[in-house]
Protein backbone atom coordinates (compact mmCIF):
# COMPACT_ATOMS: atom_id res chain seq x y z
CA UNK A 1 0.00 0.00 0.00
CA UNK A 2 1.77 3.20 -1.37
CA UNK A 3 1.47 6.89 1.09
CA UNK A 4 -1.75 7.46 -1.01
CA UNK A 5 -3.66 4.63 -0.37
CA UNK A 6 -2.88 4.36 3.35
CA UNK A 7 -3.90 8.05 3.74
CA UNK A 8 -7.03 7.51 1.36
CA UNK A 9 -7.99 4.44 3.63
CA UNK A 10 -8.58 6.93 6.10
CA UNK A 11 -11.54 8.77 4.24
CA UNK A 12 -15.07 7.15 5.74
CA UNK A 13 -16.27 4.31 2.74
CA UNK A 14 -19.52 5.72 3.24
CA UNK A 15 -18.44 8.04 -0.16
CA UNK A 16 -18.30 5.15 -3.11
CA UNK A 17 -15.82 5.57 -5.45
CA UNK A 18 -16.83 5.69 -8.95
CA UNK A 19 -12.98 5.92 -9.77
CA UNK A 20 -9.69 5.24 -7.88
CA UNK A 21 -8.01 8.50 -9.89
CA UNK A 22 -6.03 10.24 -7.11
CA UNK A 23 -5.66 13.83 -9.55
CA UNK A 24 -3.06 16.49 -9.03
CA UNK A 25 -4.47 19.17 -11.11
CA UNK A 26 -7.26 19.43 -14.12
CA UNK A 27 -8.02 22.15 -16.61
CA UNK A 28 -11.17 22.86 -18.23
CA UNK A 29 -12.54 19.19 -19.99
CA UNK A 30 -9.35 17.10 -18.49
CA UNK A 31 -8.27 15.72 -15.21
CA UNK A 32 -4.62 14.66 -14.63
CA UNK A 33 -3.73 11.93 -11.96
CA UNK A 34 -0.65 12.13 -10.36
CA UNK A 35 1.31 10.22 -12.68
CA UNK A 36 0.34 12.73 -15.45
CA UNK A 37 -2.37 10.55 -16.71
CA UNK A 38 -4.74 12.28 -18.20
CA UNK A 39 -8.96 12.03 -18.22
CA UNK A 40 -11.32 13.70 -20.48
CA UNK A 41 -13.44 14.32 -17.47
CA UNK A 42 -18.08 14.12 -18.68
CA UNK A 43 -18.68 13.97 -15.18
CA UNK A 44 -18.16 17.27 -14.30
CA UNK A 45 -17.99 16.80 -10.33
CA UNK A 46 -21.76 15.82 -10.80
CA UNK A 47 -22.61 18.65 -13.35
CA UNK A 48 -20.67 21.34 -11.29
CA UNK A 49 -18.02 22.52 -12.96
CA UNK A 50 -19.86 23.84 -16.37
CA UNK A 51 -17.28 26.05 -17.03
CA UNK A 52 -14.80 24.01 -17.31
CA UNK A 53 -12.02 22.83 -14.65
CA UNK A 54 -10.34 25.87 -13.21
CA UNK A 55 -11.74 28.51 -15.88
CA UNK A 56 -9.09 31.35 -15.96
CA UNK A 57 -11.92 34.09 -15.08
CA UNK A 58 -13.15 32.41 -12.05
CA UNK A 59 -9.83 31.87 -10.44
CA UNK A 60 -8.76 34.99 -11.00
CA UNK A 61 -11.80 36.28 -9.14
CA UNK A 62 -10.98 33.62 -6.12
CA UNK A 63 -7.61 34.52 -5.60
CA UNK A 64 -8.55 38.68 -6.03
CA UNK A 65 -10.85 38.08 -3.91
CA UNK A 66 -9.73 36.30 -1.04
CA UNK A 67 -6.88 38.40 -1.04
CA UNK A 68 -9.59 40.68 -0.03
CA UNK A 69 -12.30 39.19 2.21
CA UNK A 70 -13.26 35.17 2.67
CA UNK A 71 -16.06 35.45 4.91
CA UNK A 72 -18.48 37.97 6.98
CA UNK A 73 -21.86 36.33 8.02
CA UNK A 74 -24.64 37.92 6.18
CA UNK A 75 -26.52 38.85 9.25
CA UNK A 76 -23.23 40.84 10.23
CA UNK A 77 -22.14 42.19 7.17
CA UNK A 78 -23.15 42.32 3.48
CA UNK A 79 -19.92 42.17 0.91
CA UNK A 80 -19.28 43.99 -2.45
CA UNK A 81 -19.46 40.09 -4.44
CA UNK A 82 -23.06 39.33 -3.04
CA UNK A 83 -23.68 42.58 -4.11
CA UNK A 84 -22.88 41.96 -7.67
CA UNK A 85 -24.01 38.66 -7.88
CA UNK A 86 -27.41 40.00 -7.36
CA UNK A 87 -27.21 42.14 -9.63
CA UNK A 88 -25.73 39.25 -12.42
CA UNK A 89 -28.57 36.91 -11.54
CA UNK A 90 -31.14 39.75 -12.20
CA UNK A 91 -30.24 39.71 -15.32
CA UNK A 92 -30.62 35.60 -16.22
CA UNK A 93 -33.58 35.02 -14.32
CA UNK A 94 -37.06 35.76 -14.70
CA UNK A 95 -38.26 39.10 -13.88
CA UNK A 96 -40.74 37.76 -11.40
CA UNK A 97 -37.94 36.18 -9.52
CA UNK A 98 -36.74 39.24 -7.72
CA UNK A 99 -35.34 38.04 -4.14
CA UNK A 100 -32.35 35.93 -3.32
CA UNK A 101 -31.40 34.10 -0.45
CA UNK A 102 -27.75 32.44 -0.25
CA UNK A 103 -26.78 28.80 1.47
CA UNK A 104 -23.91 25.99 0.99
CA UNK A 105 -25.57 23.10 -0.80
CA UNK A 106 -28.19 21.95 -2.82
CA UNK A 107 -30.14 19.95 -0.07
CA UNK A 108 -29.86 23.21 1.88
CA UNK A 109 -31.19 25.45 -0.57
CA UNK A 110 -34.60 22.57 -1.38
CA UNK A 111 -34.41 22.99 2.69
CA UNK A 112 -34.73 26.40 2.20
CA UNK A 113 -37.73 26.28 -0.07
CA UNK A 114 -39.82 23.58 1.43
CA UNK A 115 -39.40 26.30 4.92
CA UNK A 116 -40.71 29.28 2.40
CA UNK A 117 -42.80 27.71 0.81
CA UNK A 118 -44.81 26.51 4.28
CA UNK A 119 -44.38 30.04 5.87
CA UNK A 120 -45.39 31.64 3.03
CA UNK A 121 -48.51 29.37 2.01
CA UNK A 122 -49.47 28.18 5.92
CA UNK A 123 -49.71 24.92 5.04
CA UNK A 124 -47.52 22.02 5.83
CA UNK A 125 -47.64 19.18 3.02
CA UNK A 126 -45.54 18.90 -0.56
CA UNK A 127 -45.88 17.07 -3.62
CA UNK A 128 -42.72 15.26 -5.09
CA UNK A 129 -42.66 12.64 -8.45
CA UNK A 130 -41.65 9.35 -8.64
CA UNK A 131 -37.42 9.48 -9.72
CA UNK A 132 -36.51 12.55 -7.96
CA UNK A 133 -33.37 13.45 -5.77
CA UNK A 134 -33.32 16.43 -3.77
CA UNK A 135 -30.69 15.28 -1.21
CA UNK A 136 -29.41 13.56 1.62
CA UNK A 137 -30.19 15.25 4.54
CA UNK A 138 -33.16 14.47 6.51
CA UNK A 139 -35.56 16.32 5.42
CA UNK A 140 -34.46 16.25 1.33
CA UNK A 141 -34.38 12.48 1.67
CA UNK A 142 -37.77 12.24 2.67
CA UNK A 143 -38.45 13.97 -0.96
CA UNK A 144 -35.87 11.86 -2.94
CA UNK A 145 -37.44 8.60 -4.43
CA UNK A 146 -35.03 8.31 -6.87
CA UNK A 147 -33.04 5.46 -4.99
CA UNK A 148 -33.84 3.27 -1.87
CA UNK A 149 -30.07 3.98 -1.36
CA UNK A 150 -30.27 7.21 -0.25
CA UNK A 151 -33.07 6.44 2.25
CA UNK A 152 -32.72 2.93 3.70
CA UNK A 153 -32.14 2.62 7.43
CA UNK A 154 -33.08 5.80 8.22
CA UNK A 155 -36.75 5.97 8.04
CA UNK A 156 -38.71 7.02 9.32
CA UNK A 157 -38.35 10.26 7.21
CA UNK A 158 -40.38 13.56 7.50
CA UNK A 159 -44.02 13.31 6.90
CA UNK A 160 -46.24 15.33 5.14
CA UNK A 161 -44.48 14.10 1.58
CA UNK A 162 -46.40 12.82 -1.70
CA UNK A 163 -45.48 11.65 -4.60
CA UNK A 164 -46.74 11.72 -7.60
CA UNK A 165 -45.72 9.73 -11.17
CA UNK A 166 -43.31 11.93 -13.41
CA UNK A 167 -44.19 11.56 -17.04
CA UNK A 168 -41.20 9.10 -17.91
CA UNK A 169 -42.50 8.50 -21.32
CA UNK A 170 -39.84 5.82 -22.28
CA UNK A 171 -40.51 3.92 -19.43
CA UNK A 172 -44.11 3.29 -19.74
CA UNK A 173 -44.19 2.57 -23.57
CA UNK A 174 -46.48 5.37 -24.11
CA UNK A 175 -45.93 8.48 -26.28
CA UNK A 176 -45.51 11.41 -25.24
CA UNK A 177 -49.08 13.11 -24.90
CA UNK A 178 -50.69 9.88 -23.45
CA UNK A 179 -47.81 9.88 -20.63
CA UNK A 180 -48.46 13.74 -20.23
CA UNK A 181 -52.65 13.16 -19.48
CA UNK A 182 -51.95 10.09 -17.23
CA UNK A 183 -49.61 11.76 -15.04
CA UNK A 184 -51.88 15.17 -14.87
CA UNK A 185 -54.83 12.86 -14.35
CA UNK A 186 -52.90 11.42 -11.40
CA UNK A 187 -51.82 14.41 -9.67
CA UNK A 188 -55.30 15.44 -9.51
CA UNK A 189 -56.53 12.06 -8.22
CA UNK A 190 -53.78 12.45 -5.62
CA UNK A 191 -55.01 15.64 -4.83
CA UNK A 192 -58.42 14.49 -4.05
CA UNK A 193 -57.03 10.89 -2.58
CA UNK A 194 -54.00 11.61 -0.49
CA UNK A 195 -53.31 15.78 0.28
CA UNK A 196 -56.04 18.24 -0.01
CA UNK A 197 -54.99 21.47 -1.96
CA UNK A 198 -55.81 23.50 1.16
CA UNK A 199 -52.93 21.62 3.02
CA UNK A 200 -50.53 21.35 0.13
CA UNK A 201 -48.00 23.80 0.15
CA UNK A 202 -46.09 23.22 -2.62
CA UNK A 203 -45.21 21.08 -6.05
CA UNK A 204 -41.77 20.06 -5.90
CA UNK A 205 -40.44 18.98 -9.18
CA UNK A 206 -36.87 18.94 -11.34
CA UNK A 207 -37.96 20.03 -14.86
CA UNK A 208 -35.28 17.79 -16.14
CA UNK A 209 -35.45 14.65 -13.96
CA UNK A 210 -31.53 14.35 -12.53
CA UNK A 211 -30.57 11.40 -11.03
CA UNK A 212 -34.13 9.67 -11.91
CA UNK A 213 -32.54 9.56 -15.22
CA UNK A 214 -32.20 12.68 -17.68
CA UNK A 215 -35.56 12.42 -18.61
CA UNK A 216 -37.60 15.43 -20.58
CA UNK A 217 -41.15 15.87 -19.11
CA UNK A 218 -43.60 16.72 -22.58
CA UNK A 219 -43.88 20.69 -22.75
CA UNK A 220 -47.81 19.96 -22.35
CA UNK A 221 -47.02 18.22 -18.62
CA UNK A 222 -44.81 21.48 -17.34
CA UNK A 223 -47.84 23.72 -18.42
CA UNK A 224 -50.83 21.20 -16.86
CA UNK A 225 -48.47 21.52 -13.80
CA UNK A 226 -48.37 25.35 -13.37
CA UNK A 227 -52.28 25.27 -14.41
CA UNK A 228 -52.88 22.77 -11.84
CA UNK A 229 -51.02 25.10 -8.88
CA UNK A 230 -52.40 28.38 -10.20
CA UNK A 231 -55.96 26.74 -9.52
CA UNK A 232 -55.16 25.57 -6.10
CA UNK A 233 -52.85 28.18 -4.74
CA UNK A 234 -49.86 25.68 -4.23
CA UNK A 235 -46.21 26.90 -4.95
CA UNK A 236 -44.09 25.21 -7.53
CA UNK A 237 -41.26 24.49 -7.15
CA UNK A 238 -38.33 23.70 -9.45
CA UNK A 239 -35.17 22.10 -8.51
CA UNK A 240 -32.30 23.25 -10.86
CA UNK A 241 -29.81 22.48 -8.74
CA UNK A 242 -28.54 20.04 -11.79
CA UNK A 243 -30.33 21.33 -14.55
CA UNK A 244 -29.57 24.92 -14.01
CA UNK A 245 -26.80 27.33 -15.00
CA UNK A 246 -26.66 26.42 -18.85
CA UNK A 247 -26.62 22.92 -18.59
CA UNK A 248 -29.67 22.45 -21.22
CA UNK A 249 -28.69 25.06 -23.43
CA UNK A 250 -31.24 27.83 -21.52
CA UNK A 251 -29.97 29.32 -18.44
CA UNK A 252 -32.51 27.24 -16.19
CA UNK A 253 -34.24 23.61 -17.90
CA UNK A 254 -37.72 25.07 -16.90
CA UNK A 255 -37.16 28.20 -19.55
CA UNK A 256 -37.40 25.33 -22.13
CA UNK A 257 -41.36 24.93 -21.08
CA UNK A 258 -42.34 28.58 -21.03
CA UNK A 259 -43.53 29.02 -17.57
CA UNK A 260 -42.41 30.35 -14.69
CA UNK A 261 -42.11 28.64 -11.22
CA UNK A 262 -42.84 31.07 -7.91
CA UNK A 263 -39.51 29.30 -6.46
CA UNK A 264 -36.09 28.31 -7.75
CA UNK A 265 -33.17 26.14 -6.31
CA UNK A 266 -29.93 26.43 -7.46
CA UNK A 267 -26.62 25.26 -6.41
CA UNK A 268 -23.81 23.03 -8.58
CA UNK A 269 -22.89 24.85 -11.71
CA UNK A 270 -23.77 28.26 -9.74
CA UNK A 271 -19.90 29.11 -8.77
CA UNK A 272 -17.99 26.41 -11.07
CA UNK A 273 -17.39 24.47 -8.20
CA UNK A 274 -17.36 26.55 -5.18
CA UNK A 275 -19.80 26.01 -2.05
CA UNK A 276 -22.73 28.15 -3.53
CA UNK A 277 -26.49 27.57 -3.79
CA UNK A 278 -29.92 29.73 -3.61
CA UNK A 279 -33.17 29.92 -2.79
CA UNK A 280 -34.36 32.41 -5.52
CA UNK A 281 -38.31 33.69 -5.69
CA UNK A 282 -40.78 36.31 -5.23
CA UNK A 283 -40.17 39.33 -2.77
CA UNK A 284 -43.77 39.34 -1.59
CA UNK A 285 -43.10 35.59 -0.92
CA UNK A 286 -39.50 36.63 0.60
CA UNK A 287 -41.29 38.96 2.96
CA UNK A 288 -43.88 35.88 4.59
CA UNK A 289 -40.54 34.42 5.71
CA UNK A 290 -40.48 34.75 9.68
CA UNK A 291 -36.68 36.33 9.81
CA UNK A 292 -34.35 34.67 12.09
CA UNK A 293 -36.64 31.81 11.27
CA UNK A 294 -34.15 30.77 8.61
CA UNK A 295 -29.87 31.14 7.85
CA UNK A 296 -26.63 29.83 7.68
CA UNK A 297 -23.54 30.97 8.98
CA UNK A 298 -21.55 30.67 5.56
CA UNK A 299 -24.58 31.29 3.21
CA UNK A 300 -23.35 33.67 0.30
CA UNK A 301 -19.52 33.23 1.30
CA UNK A 302 -17.97 36.49 -0.17
CA UNK A 303 -15.18 33.84 -2.24
CA UNK A 304 -18.05 31.61 -3.41
CA UNK A 305 -19.96 34.82 -4.43
CA UNK A 306 -17.28 36.49 -6.86
CA UNK A 307 -16.63 33.19 -8.01
CA UNK A 308 -20.27 32.99 -8.97
CA UNK A 309 -20.10 36.54 -10.58
CA UNK A 310 -17.01 35.03 -12.85
CA UNK A 311 -19.33 32.24 -14.00
CA UNK A 312 -21.92 34.26 -15.15
CA UNK A 313 -20.13 36.75 -16.84
CA UNK A 314 -17.70 34.04 -18.41
CA UNK A 315 -20.48 32.08 -19.64
CA UNK A 316 -21.98 34.93 -21.32
CA UNK A 317 -19.32 35.98 -22.92
CA UNK A 318 -17.53 33.03 -24.11
CA UNK A 319 -21.43 31.76 -25.31
CA UNK A 320 -21.33 28.63 -23.07
CA UNK A 321 -24.81 28.10 -23.48
CA UNK A 322 -24.92 28.26 -27.89
CA UNK A 323 -22.14 25.76 -27.39
CA UNK A 324 -24.07 23.71 -24.96
CA UNK A 325 -26.86 23.65 -27.80
CA UNK A 326 -24.38 22.87 -30.48
CA UNK A 327 -22.17 20.66 -29.08
CA UNK A 328 -25.33 18.72 -27.45
CA UNK A 329 -26.41 18.49 -31.11
CA UNK A 330 -23.67 16.49 -31.80
CA UNK A 331 -23.02 14.17 -29.11
CA UNK A 332 -27.07 13.41 -29.49
CA UNK A 333 -26.59 12.88 -33.12
CA UNK A 334 -23.55 10.09 -32.16
CA UNK A 335 -25.18 8.23 -29.73
CA UNK A 336 -28.04 7.75 -32.13
CA UNK A 337 -26.12 6.99 -34.76
CA UNK A 338 -24.58 4.14 -32.49
CA UNK A 339 -28.06 3.39 -31.17
CA UNK A 340 -28.94 1.82 -34.44
CA UNK A 341 -26.02 -0.35 -34.30
CA UNK A 342 -26.19 -1.48 -30.93
CA UNK A 343 -29.96 -2.10 -30.01
CA UNK A 344 -28.79 -2.43 -25.68
CA UNK A 345 -29.40 1.58 -26.30
CA UNK A 346 -32.94 1.63 -25.81
CA UNK A 347 -33.23 5.35 -25.40
CA UNK A 348 -31.04 8.55 -26.08
CA UNK A 349 -32.69 11.82 -24.55
CA UNK A 350 -32.05 15.20 -23.42
CA UNK A 351 -31.59 18.78 -23.57
CA UNK A 352 -28.08 20.50 -24.30
CA UNK A 353 -25.26 18.59 -22.61
CA UNK A 354 -27.55 16.93 -20.37
CA UNK A 355 -28.18 14.01 -22.25
CA UNK A 356 -29.12 10.42 -20.66
CA UNK A 357 -28.34 6.57 -22.70
CA UNK A 358 -30.85 4.41 -21.25
CA UNK A 359 -29.64 0.58 -21.95
CA UNK A 360 -32.25 -1.93 -21.85
CA UNK A 361 -32.22 -5.92 -22.56
CA UNK A 362 -33.90 -7.27 -25.60
CA UNK A 363 -37.17 -7.72 -23.97
CA UNK A 364 -37.09 -4.26 -22.80
CA UNK A 365 -35.62 -5.07 -19.27
CA UNK A 366 -33.23 -2.06 -17.70
CA UNK A 367 -30.14 -3.22 -18.74
CA UNK A 368 -27.64 -2.26 -15.37
CA UNK A 369 -24.83 -4.83 -15.91
CA UNK A 370 -24.06 -3.57 -19.43
CA UNK A 371 -24.20 0.26 -19.07
CA UNK A 372 -21.70 -0.34 -15.61
CA UNK A 373 -19.71 -2.30 -17.66
CA UNK A 374 -19.18 0.30 -20.75
CA UNK A 375 -18.80 2.71 -17.85
CA UNK A 376 -15.72 1.30 -16.88
CA UNK A 377 -14.42 0.12 -20.19
CA UNK A 378 -14.69 3.63 -21.17
CA UNK A 379 -12.81 5.07 -17.46
CA UNK A 380 -10.23 2.17 -19.18
CA UNK A 381 -9.72 4.15 -21.93
CA UNK A 382 -9.50 7.77 -19.89
CA UNK A 383 -13.03 9.02 -20.48
CA UNK A 384 -15.34 9.30 -17.10
CA UNK A 385 -18.82 8.31 -17.18
CA UNK A 386 -21.45 8.16 -14.41
CA UNK A 387 -24.82 6.04 -14.50
CA UNK A 388 -28.06 7.39 -13.04
CA UNK A 389 -31.81 6.49 -12.67
CA UNK A 390 -33.54 4.18 -10.26
CA UNK A 391 -32.42 1.34 -12.14
CA UNK A 392 -28.72 2.65 -12.45
CA UNK A 393 -28.87 1.48 -16.09
CA UNK A 394 -28.42 5.11 -18.19
CA UNK A 395 -25.27 6.34 -18.61
CA UNK A 396 -25.28 10.23 -18.13
CA UNK A 397 -23.29 12.78 -20.31
CA UNK A 398 -22.21 15.79 -18.67
CA UNK A 399 -19.56 17.42 -19.92
CA UNK A 400 -18.40 20.98 -19.60
CA UNK A 401 -19.92 23.70 -21.58
CA UNK A 402 -17.10 24.45 -23.63
CA UNK A 403 -16.46 21.59 -24.07
CA UNK A 404 -15.15 21.41 -27.82
CA UNK A 405 -16.12 19.50 -31.26
CA UNK A 406 -13.30 17.33 -31.11
CA UNK A 407 -13.65 16.33 -27.46
CA UNK A 408 -16.91 15.31 -28.31
CA UNK A 409 -16.21 13.21 -31.29
CA UNK A 410 -13.17 11.75 -28.79
CA UNK A 411 -15.56 10.96 -26.08
CA UNK A 412 -18.33 9.39 -29.18
CA UNK A 413 -15.09 7.14 -30.19
CA UNK A 414 -14.44 5.87 -27.04
CA UNK A 415 -18.03 4.86 -26.66
CA UNK A 416 -18.15 3.43 -29.71
CA UNK A 417 -14.29 1.09 -28.85
CA UNK A 418 -16.26 0.29 -25.39
CA UNK A 419 -19.66 -0.84 -26.85
CA UNK A 420 -17.30 -2.80 -29.12
CA UNK A 421 -16.15 -4.66 -26.27
CA UNK A 422 -18.49 -5.11 -24.00
CA UNK A 423 -21.71 -5.46 -26.04
CA UNK A 424 -20.64 -9.35 -27.92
Amino acid sequence: MNRYEQTLSHLSPVWMPYTHIVSEKAEGCWVYDISGEKYLDFTCGIGVTNTGHCHPAVVKAIQEQAAKFIHAQMNLVKHKPIIELVEELQTIVPEQIDCFFFTNSGAEAIEGAIKLARHATKRTNIIVFQGSFHGRTVGTMSLTTSKTIYRVGYQPLMAGVFVAPYPYAYRYGWDEETTSRWCLEELEFLLLSQTAPEETAAILIEPVLGEGGYVVPPKSFMQGLRKICDQYGILLICDEVQAGFGRTGKWFSFQHFDIVPDIMTVAKGLASGMPLAGVFSRKELMEKWIPGSHGGTYGGNAVAAAAAVATIRAMKSEKMLENAVERGAQLKRGLQHLQEEYPVIGDVRGLGLMIGSEFRTTDRKPDKKTAKEVVHACLDRKLMLLTCGTWDNTIRWIPPLIVSKEEIDLALSVFEESLREVVK
